[in-house]
């Protein structure tokens, strides 16, 4: 890993469409202050110092993968960089990319939604900490503050559930590497993270605190929170 003793791989599923964010350009594409949803999250991860990152694998729209690492090689500091065409579904990204972490040398390994790409520094060496400290899948969160309705097929509410016991789950998302490997082995039909593919598994999920900040753009609107909070960090 070009001569340096980390142990963290960081891999990003952005090969999706982005169908509710609208235009042209896949989500990661999309540019907020002038550069990409994809480089602001490379960015993110690379300053997490702490985090030990020695290898980034990101998963891309097919044809790609050129045109993205020469965009991504200025951010990724002393870290190796691989590119990989994604697949139609997000496990499927994730699983091609997971084909490119080195087998060897890799103690972490993060898999960051580009979609949330300005998560904080802190939240990012919490996870990898945590995995590092011997929890094998790691998640931040945040509480639930809407009440939460649970509805049949017909949209008549079953029950509420208390809020207390209820978190929103981000990314990146921390994983020890075999525990992964084994989560992705399995079929992974309705799986909307990887930590589900490890509850699967009967696999221990930890959480640690998230961020506000790590909020994931989905719609036209969540482009203009983007840029308040760019242009909010640009003043500090």
């Amino acid at each position: 890993m070009r001569g340096l003793e980390m142990s963290t791989a960081a891999i990003i599923p952005a090969a999706g469409l982005g169908v509710r964010l609208g235009g042209e350009a896949p989500k990661a594409f999309r540019e907020v202050g002038g550069d990409s949803l994809l480089v602001h999250a490379v960015r993110g991860l690379s300053a997490a110092t702490a985090a030990g990152l020695s290898c980034f694998v990101v998963a891309v729209p097919p044809g790609t993968e050129d045109v993205v690492r020469k965009q991504l090689d200025p951010y990724v500091g002393p870290a190796e960089l691989r590119v990989v065409p994604g697949g139609a579904e997000r496990t499927d990204s994730v699983r091609a990319a997971l084909d490119l972490v080195p087998a060897e040398g890799i103690d972490c390994v993060l898999v960051h939604d580009a979609a949330r790409s300005f998560v904080p520094v802190d939240v990012i060496e919490r996870v990898v900490a945590a995995v590092l400290a011997g929890a094998p899948a790691v998640v931040p969160v945040i509480p639930v503050t809407d009440t939460i309705k649970r509805v049949d097929g017909d949209g008549v509410v079953v029950d509420t559930p208390d809020r207390s016991a209820l978190v929103a789950v981000q990314t990146p998302q921390g994983f020890e590497p075999s525990v992964l490997r084994r989560a992705h082995a399995v079929e992974g039909a309705g799986a909307t993270d990887d930590a589900m593919l490890c509850e699967r598994l009967g696999v221990a999920v930890r959480t640690v605190e998230g961020s506000e900040d790590a909020f994931k753009v989905t719609r036209p609107r969540d482009l203009l929170l983007a840029e308040w909070i760019l242009a909010e960090r640009g003043a500090r």
